[in-house]
């Protein structure tokens, strides 16, 4: 057991097993949108385990039937009334981004539901995605008139190739578990009741392996995507955030608050 004391929402958890973190998004009844709080707790995580001397892998996952739904709905309709809120939550998905893909350790995500939007940006940023038969991929984004700005157009290109990415993020596609192997964006699909056990046999196996050789070939490998974050990330989360202005959005806003008040 680590003698690391975490410092987090309960939104987010971190458990261990030998050298392996488990990191929970924990949010289940709500599909483990991503709060504020949760963005926040996210971001902090990494730091927090690097501290851990006795980590060597993290396996990444959802709590419940997602992995995560992506943006949470009430921060969305707050943000298309509020710019100083919008503009906040858009500067920590650049924190977040940089907080993982400069994280030293290997994480392993075990993709049980849905990865969608900021969520499915979460799983490809891992180093191996191991997918349920249960889940699936998908950035959304233009679907409610929003630039797909918190990672797909950055990362995608990379892992699938630009044509791909374009025809994925263009049209908000559903992306199933063997769709998103054969893309390179998982390495491998699993039922859903073997998940958990092959994440965390992967993570174990990383583990054991000489610890200075697999941090530096994972910062070797990550230059890649740092490349893409210093060049298209910050492009693509400001247009995001001026898209909030546009009618398509209001219109996308009008209708989550009519199907809000119909349910209360």
């Amino acid at each position: 057991m680590s003698d690391v004391e975490y410092h987090l929402s309960d939104q987010l958890t971190v458990t261990s097993d030998g050298p392996v973190r488990i990191v929970t998004l924990n949010r289940p009844e709500s599909l483990n949108a991503i709060s504020p709080e949760l963005q926040r707790s996210l971001i902090s995580v990494w730091s927090q385990i690097a501290a851990d001397r006795e980590a060597r892998a993290v396996v990444l996952t959802g709590a419940g039937k997602a992995f995560s739904a992506g943006g949470d709905l009430d921060n969305f309709l707050l943000q298309q009334e509020d710019v100083e809120r919008r503009r906040a939550s858009l500067r920590n998905a650049r924190r977040l981004a940089d907080e993982i893909i400069g994280f030293h350790l290997p994480v392993v995500a075990a993709v049980n539901g849905p990865a969608v939007g900021l969520g499915a940006t979460l799983a490809v940023l891992s180093d191996i995605v191991v997918m349920s038969e249960k889940s699936y991929l998908a950035d959304t984004h233009v679907l409610v008139g929003l630039v797909a700005g918190d990672g797909g157009a950055a990362f995608w290109p990379l892992l699938t190739g630009l044509l791909r990415a374009k025809e994925l993020l263009l049209l908000g596609s559903r992306i199933s578990p063997d769709e998103a192997k054969s893309l390179g964006l998982a390495n491998r699909v699993v039922p859903a009741d073997e998940l958990t056990t092959e994440a965390m046999d992967l993570a174990k196996r990383l583990a054991a392996l000489p610890p200075q050789a697999i941090q530096d070939t994972k910062r070797s490998l990550n230059i890649h995507l740092k490349t893409a974050m210093n060049t298209v990330l910050d492009f693509s989360l400001a247009t995001e955030s001026e898209s909030f202005g546009t009618p398509e959005v209001a219109a996308a806003v009008a209708k989550i608050r009519a199907k809000k008040q119909e349910q209360t």
